[in-house]
């Protein structure tokens, strides 16, 4: 049987974050190993969970780091320098396995020697809205699939997409191709991904593997998040400047538009415009970052220890 151990990055832990650690201790495919990636203890043991941890399972292992040591890239290879499993899953703390099969259907997945990584299908949360349950399955449809340089031509960036929010990994052709770039804002997955791709893998999306993740953003945290997307995409122009990610968006809000329409809910197209607005406009000053002035692009950036590091 292969082995499998689980990764999380976490940042002040809520209640939830143990209904997470217990949904993935009672998978039908047994974790060899959940290694949390903490960043400043001090949240961590103002909730006890290390005591509740250590005293009811046996398999965690927790790693403490500063906030300014945390690095989408680097934080994750450290982590996986502690796994020795076959296959590492990569989650985060907000995305809840919606059974006990999660772990079985990723592996399922990687059943391919020729797929790298398999990552799963994102459903809505209870409380979001339809703008958000439009875009959960405008990138995470029903039906599986797995890409490679084939589907370039026509899914252009999309063949890149892998989402580490639920994502399982071969050790073997992770470690052969250098696992993730280790200064990454944002997007460390679908670098990976790239990399993958292009050396001949294929990525696969497993539909039957679920998590329950959603986010409700408001247009702030919109333009936020989209500046450091941008700032990502300016970085590694040998992944995104031959397939710009602009048409994929324009294609989402087109969608957007006509099923709120369908639905009758014509009201929320002005605010889907406006969220598209905020997006764009985030994006378009994260590509061109470093045109800015510093103090403007900490405030931009919704990943201010980033820049602390000497990013700029």
């Amino acid at each position: 049987m292969e082995t499998v151990d689980v990764i999380i990055p976490v940042y002040k832990p809520d209640r939830g974050f143990l209904t997470l650690v217990e949904k993935l201790e009672t998978q039908s495919h047994p974790v060899n190993q959940i290694i949390i990636m903490n960043t400043e203890q001090k949240y961590f043991d103002r909730l006890f969970y290390g005591t509740v941890l250590e005293r009811t399972y046996h398999n965690i292992t927790v790693k403490h780091l500063s906030k300014r040591e945390f690095d989408h890239g680097h934080t994750r290879n450290q982590g996986v320098r502690l796994s020795k499993a076959d296959v590492f899953l990569m989650m985060t703390q907000d995305a809840m396995p919606a059974d006990e099969y999660l772990v079985e259907r990723l592996l399922a997945g990687l059943r391919d020697e020729g797929t790298a990584a398999a990552y799963a299908r994102q459903l809505p949360g209870e409380k979001s809205g339809e703008i958000e349950r439009y875009t959960r399955r405008f990138n995470y449809p029903e039906e599986s699939f797995i890409k490679t340089k084939a589907d370039l031509p026509e899914l252009g960036i999309k063949t890149f997409f892998c989402s580490n929010v639920c994502a399982a990994y071969k050790r073997e052709i992770f470690d052969a191709l250098g696992g993730f770039v280790n200064r990454a804002i944002f997007n460390e997955d679908m670098l990976y991904a790239a990399k993958a791709v292009n050396a001949d893998y294929g990525i696969a999306y497993v539909a039957g593997a679920c998590v329950y993740h959603s986010h409700n953003y408001n247009y702030r945290q919109q333009f936020h998040r989209n500046f450091d997307l941008g700032v990502s995409q300016a970085d590694h122009p040998e992944v995104f400047a031959a397939y710009p990610s602009e048409s994929e968006g324009l294609r989402l809000l087109k969608g957007t538009v006509a099923h709120l329409k369908k639905k009758g809910m014509r009201n929320k197209i002005p605010s889907v415009i406006l969220q598209c607005v905020f997006k764009y406009a985030g994006y378009l000053c994260g590509k061109k970052y470093r045109r800015l002035p510093k103090r403007l692009v900490l405030s931009m950036s919704s990943n201010k220890d980033y820049w602390r590091q000497g990013c700029l």
